[in-house]
């Protein structure tokens, strides 16, 4: 597949997956804490998962495409000896430390919040959290065109 191609998916899907989640971030998430609801939380999450998640899928399905055209194959994953392996690497990491949080949220923290909402700073760090690492992720990727760290 086109290197251009796998770029424009990959941004298009980043694009989608950190906006969803500084829109829920700065947007949703203040206004769920002053108001002590999470149901303004849980009704973004309801509307924003299947767009989200399609988004996440084509991020993963799209970068390791383009780490293989990059020539950091599975072998080569985690060995952190070449800038661009660093880049994939370090990414790979971030992406299993979000899929951790997500089933965190998913089976842990969502079902309690859904009828306590004395969860919502334990939902707060993992929305944050999430945030954070995609925008860590944007930061790492961009090190790509000038040939990794």
């Amino acid at each position: 597949m086109n290197h251009h191609f796998l770029l424009i998916i990959h941004l298009l899907s980043a694009t989608i997956w950190i906006g969803g989640h500084l829109l829920l971030t700065f947007g949703h998430l203040p206004q769920a804490l002053k108001e002590k609801d999470p149901s303004i939380i849980l009704n973004y999450e309801k509307k924003y998962e299947p767009i989200g998640m399609t988004a996440l899928v084509l991020l993963v399905i799209s970068g390791v495409l383009m780490a293989y055209k990059y020539g950091v194959s599975m072998e080569y994953w985690f060995q952190f000896a070449t800038p661009i392996e660093k880049v994939v690497s370090t990414k790979l990491l971030l992406l299993v430390l979000t899929v951790l949080f997500a089933l965190s949220a998913q089976f842990r923290v969502l079902p309690k919040l859904k009828n306590n909402p004395g969860k919502l700073p334990e939902m707060t760090f993992h929305i944050v959290s999430v945030t954070l690492i995609g925008v860590l992720m944007l930061l790492f990727g961009s090190f790509i065109r000038f040939g990794g760290f």
